[in-house]
């Protein structure tokens, strides 16, 4: 490993590392060096011992993140990043020993870094309590069947979120599990969707008779809604605050408008940087990024404090409009070469008009604007919950759209 220029002092957590770092790495990144690192609790090490972790705070696992970066070595403090994010933070908190034994070190090494949700269904729209997908228990299997859409990268995912209905005879929010299972299981059938922006992005999944082995279960059965909500804390909290917006550090003493100096320099190009309804919009645009970051800061520190916050679904409805408003500002700025949606011919409009189709997607995945609205209306400012015609009927007596029978099988 590289010589760090200022060693770091025995008994910390720096010197830790740097010893560990001194006696392991060897400058090869391959599938060995990761389960070494998953191993010894480098990977994730702010989660629990029992979780291939080392029970750090998350300030101590910067500290571990630098000394890897340090050393040129990768692999640290990889468990609030993608994929393992999502899934490993919801297998933590929620999973069977079993089940951590298995799934995290395939989290953490990498060889499940690529992942997908299967959630959303034809049927059910907006609401997600709704979904009609069944798994039906078989000695220690789960057989399941059904349709999901809307799947962000199912056609590359090893492994996915699933969340299916395991009792028909409940409530919808009372009779649905959660699973994590590898995409490779017989029966599951992914079929991309071809997009407005010409690629494939999303997908529909169709599972028939897929057996899901009944370790694979994340939580209690018939709890999958409780546990879903931790993955959609952490879905929602990347979606609003750390895609987008200024992106500054903390610490970091850059001029006020370095957030907004791509609208700015849009509109240079464009001549237009002097026109008054441009530099009013720019103003807007960046006021919205302003204020997101603030709330950032604040669901950052209240989910430290423990638990989560709402204010991730203030950040993610307010970043669909920031990223709607700023795309559409570059649209307009372009004029009729907006209008070219080929990259051979103007690349810059190409980006822009891309940028654009896919900004909408803020919009829709995580839970859509409208399902923010009604959290934000409910959980931060108090107001009372809308009316609920199915609130404690059993999921079978209740309406539904698409295929189902009307006894729900």
């Amino acid at each position: 490993m590289k010589d760090s220029a200022v060693p770091a002092a025995p008994g910390t957590i720096a010197g830790e590392v740097r010893s560990w770092l001194a006696d392991n790495w060897h400058g090869v990144d391959d599938a060995a060096w990761r389960r070494r690192v998953v191993e010894a609790g480098w990977a994730a090490p702010t989660w629990p011992r029992d979780a291939f972790g080392r029970g750090l705070s998350r300030q101590e696992a910067k500290t571990v993140a630098s000394e890897f970066r340090a050393a040129g070595a990768r692999g640290a403090a990889v468990e609030h990043t993608g994929f393992p994010a999502l899934a490993g933070n919801t297998v933590v908190e929620f999973g069977s020993p079993e089940l951590k034994r298995e799934v995290l070190p395939k989290l953490l090494s990498g060889e499940w870094s690529r992942g997908c949700l299967l959630y959303s269904e034809p049927g059910n729209g907006s609401d997600l309590a709704g979904l009609q997908t069944r798994a039906e228990r078989h000695g220690d299997v789960f057989v399941v069947n059904g349709q999901k859409i809307w799947t962000t990268g199912g056609h590359e995912a090893r492994c996915a979120l699933l969340l299916a209905r395991t009792d028909w005879d409940v409530p919808k929010h009372a009779g649905i599990s959660f699973f994590l299972i590898p995409m490779d299981l017989p029966g599951i059938e992914v079929r991309p969707i071809k997009q407005m922006t010409g690629e494939s992005d999303f997908n529909e999944v169709f599972l028939t008779d897929v057996r899901v082995p009944a370790s694979a279960l994340i939580g209690e059965l018939n709890d999958g809604w409780r546990v879903l909500q931790t993955a959609l804390k952490e879905e929602r909290r990347t979606m609003g605050f750390e895609l987008g917006g200024s992106k500054r550090r903390e610490g970091d003493r850059a001029p006020l408008f370095s957030a907004s100096n791509d609208l700015i320099e849009a509109a240079r190009e464009a001549g237009r940087l002097d026109d008054p309804a441009v530099r009013q919009e720019i103003m807007r645009i960046h006021s919205w990024r302003l204020v997101n970051d603030w709330n950032a800061i604040r669901a950052k520190k209240q989910i430290e404090a423990g638990g989560g916050s709402s204010l991730a679904s203030l950040g993610k409805l307010a970043k669909s409009r920031i990223l709607h408003s700023s795309w559409a500002l570059k649209f307009r700025l372009l004029g009729a070469r907006g209008l070219l949606y080929d990259e051979a011919a103007d690349k810059q409009a190409y980006e822009v008009d891309h940028q654009l189709m896919w900004s909408f997607i803020n919009s829709i995945g995580g839970g859509t604007d409208q399902i923010q609205r009604n959290i934000i209306s409910e959980r931060i400012l108090g107001l009372p919950k809308g009316f609920e015609p199915d609130r404690g009927v059993p999921f079978r007596d209740v309406r539904k759209g698409g295929n189902a029978r009307p006894d729900g099988k």
